[in-house]
Order: C-alpha cells, then structure tokens, then sequence
C-alpha cells in the first residue's frame, strides 16, 4: 500500500506522539508498504523550531525509507490564543501543499490532536477519493476543555463543530483506549467505525537493565539510592509540586531519591518548589537522548504516572506502557475512575493512589521502599503485561489489518466506476 501519515509531530522529536508515529510509519516500510509523512519542523517540546531546521519553509527527507515531507509551523513559547492559532492556520495551510507534492496515497492516516488539520484532509481524501483513519490520541476539545484550556463559548462551539466534522469525514476511527470509545458513542459515532488499539511500545528497545554500572546513576549520584522517577510532560494535568511534596515528607530516609526528568523551562518553576521546600532529596534533569530511554528508566526502582485530580476520564498517558514495559514497579497518582487507572490496575505491575495527595503518594513510596520482594513482583507483571498486550509487532499486525481493510471497498468503487 501507499499510506500517507499526516501529523503534526514526527522524528527527531523526543516524546509525545512522534515516536510513535516514527516507529508505526518504519514498521510499515519493513512490511513492505510505501509511506509518506507530511508533518511539521520538528518543535516539541521546547516549543522552537530546532536549530538545524530553521529558515526553511519545506523540507523533504528520506529517514530509514520514510519519506519525510516538512512544512513550517508558526510556534512560540508565549502560550496564548494568537500563537495557537497562528501555529494551526501555517500546519494546515502549508502542509495541504507538502501533501500534494507526491503521488496519491491509498490511505490517509490523520493523527489527532490537533483537530483543524482535518479540513484539509478532507478535501485530499475527496479528491483523491482516498479512505480516512483517523486515530485518536486525544479527544479535542473535551480534553482541553475540561481542564481550561479553551473557556471562550465561540472558540468551544468552532471545536465542537471540528470534532464532528473529523469524525464524520473518517472511515473508521482507531481510538487506544475503552474510555475513549465510550466518549465517541455518547456522541452518536456509529459503533462500526470506532476500533480498539493501544499505543504500543518497543519491548525490545524498552526492556529491563541491569543498575551496575548504569550512566544515569553514576551522573546524578543515585548509587545504592531508591530511585523514584518521573520521566515525560510537565504541564497544566501533571501536577508534580505534589510528588515534590511527597518527598519533603520523606527527607528523613536517606536512601530515597526522587527524579524529575523534564523540558528546561518547567524544571525551573520546580526548582523554586524544592528550595521553597527546602528538599534536599529530589533530583531535576533535562530530557535525555532518546537512545538512553532504557538506561535512564532502568535507573528507577519506581516509575511514576500523575494527573490532577481534574483530568478528564479517557485521559492515557502513553508513558504507562514504556514504564511497564521497563519493568519497574509502577506508582500512579491518577483518579480511580479514569482510563489509567484501570490500565494499572489490569496489568498488576503498580500501585494506584488518590491526585494531588503527597500524603498517600509519600506512604505509597514509603511502602514500596520497605517491600523490595514486592516491587521486583510489580515489575515482572508490567513487563509480562506490556509483551502480551503492548507489544509493537502484535499492535503493528492490527493497524496494517485496518489499513488493508479500508482499502478494499475503495478498490472495489473504483473497478465499478
């Protein structure tokens, strides 16, 4: 097949959606499909274009058989409603272009967030009467609502009407969790064009290591330490003051220390936290290269998931399925009743506890580093869990069963036309 992946984020962006997408797009070509990408200068998450792909207003790469088609994004670290929407309105103009500027694919393949790409997707799926999946990481706005994000009625309404013309413009909708399946039918999307898959994640990049002689305990000190670690997005839904504030409560065990391993600029604002505090037993780093992902998670003896106690239910950070497959025992400080809670839950590999409680979260901690038998039980169900349910090559088999599956009836319209 010709599958175009149209999405905002790609290689060499380190977290959020782009590995995903850069390892679903190279799967594909190792099964002997042709993909193109249409995606933007790589941005996240520093919010700045980088370096080596400034001043350009396309680029088009060929990265491990990929052809990687790049347009220009407007960005800023300012995060208002002009830069958002001028951010949106340069993807969704300049890159219809870079989509254009190549032969006609058998299936689009959009990835969400963010929702106004879908217009032009549209149009290229009428014109080149070309199938729609559209795979769901997020359901806009309800997400961005529920948490504040988006308050203007105007701009709601205009997102609302996005949502529902994405999902009626698809021919079917992969969503990668059951909370957000029960979203789409409450909104009326017909049962027969939502599918379940999960993120994957690598288990054989992912996979547990050994602590001697790890780099990121000898960088940061952590040897004979019981490390806590926090790995991926600070923002508005990741309240991390409170893990700052469990290990305040936990100053008086030496052996325990807690890593926060984020983007430069949200590091300060916690770095003002732990002085305010006066803790003296957590650790903050930069994102580390992608390629030491396994060394840096292998540095922990806990991995931590965490939410305000506001996020909405579907909400499923797609770092569960990394630290699981890491095999380290898990602490997930995330409503009960949400999507990753049940995931924790199911896969046996962590403890689940109350948001925004540093004391549940420090006794939690506490526990875990007086029950080592107990952890090493944790992470061994993770790791179990994630090769039988998170595998890449298993997920992998499903996706190219849904593109294939897709193609057929556009086939069979076209011989009849």
């Amino acid at each position: 097949m010709h599958i175009l992946i149209y999405s905002y984020n790609y290689h060499p962006e380190p977290i959020g959606i782009a590995p995903l997408m850069t390892e679903l797009a190279e799967g594909l070509v190792k099964r002997g499909h042709t993909v193109r990408v249409v995606t933007a200068m790589p941005w996240y998450p520093n919010s700045e274009i980088a370096p080596e792909y400034r001043g350009k207003l396309y680029l088009t790469e060929n990265l491990n058989d990929v052809r990687v088609q790049r347009s220009f994004v407007w960005i800023s670290r300012k995060r208002n409603f002009k830069n958002r929407a001028l951010f949106e309105i340069s993807f969704v103009i300049l890159s219809f272009f870079q989509f254009l500027n190549g032969s006609r694919p058998d299936v689009i393949f959009l990835t969400i967030p963010g929702l106004p790409v879908c217009v032009p997707a549209a149009i290229l799926s009428w014109l080149y009467r070309t199938p729609i999946i559209l795979n769901l990481q997020d359901i806009l706005p309800d997400a961005a609502v529920h948490v504040g994000l988006i308050r203007n009625p105007k701009m709601i309404r205009l997102f609302q009407w996005l949502e529902k013309f994405a999902y009626s413009t698809a021919t079917k909708i992969s969503v990668i969790s059951d909370g957000f399946t029960e979203n789409l039918l409450q909104k009326k999307v017909p049962k027969e064009k939502i599918i379940e898959i999960p993120n994957w994640v690598d288990v054989n990049f992912i996979k547990p290591l050994e602590q001697e002689n790890n780099y990121f305990r000898k960088e940061n000190n952590l040897e004979g330490k019981f490390v806590v670690l926090y790995s991926g997005n600070i923002a508005l839904t990741q309240p991390l003051e409170y893990l700052i504030d469990a290990a305040a409560k936990l100053s008086h065990i030496d052996d325990i220390a807690v890593v926060i391993v984020g983007k430069q600029d949200a590091l300060e604002k916690l770095e003002r936290d732990c002085h305010r505090k006066k803790t003296k037993n957590v650790i903050l780093r930069p994102f580390q290269p992608r390629n030491k992902l396994p060394e840096m998670l292998a540095a922990a003896n806990v991995g931590m998931v965490m939410q305000r106690e506001n996020v909405i239910s579907f909400n499923m950070p797609s770092k569960i399925q990394v630290l699981l497959a890491s095999g380290r025992a898990i602490i997930a400080s995330v409503p009960a009743n949400g999507t990753a809670a049940r995931a924790i839950e199911k896969s046996g590999g962590g403890l689940v506890v109350p948001p925004q409680d540093s004391e549940a979260l420090a006794s939690a901690i506490e526990h875990l580093y007086l029950n080592p038998q107990l952890v090493k039980s944790l992470g061994e169900k993770g790791r179990a869990y994630a090769k039988q349910v998170y595998n890449f090559e298993l997920i992998l088999d499903r996706y190219e069963e849904l593109l294939l599956s897709v193609q057929e009836p556009i086939k069979k319209l076209s011989k009849l036309l």
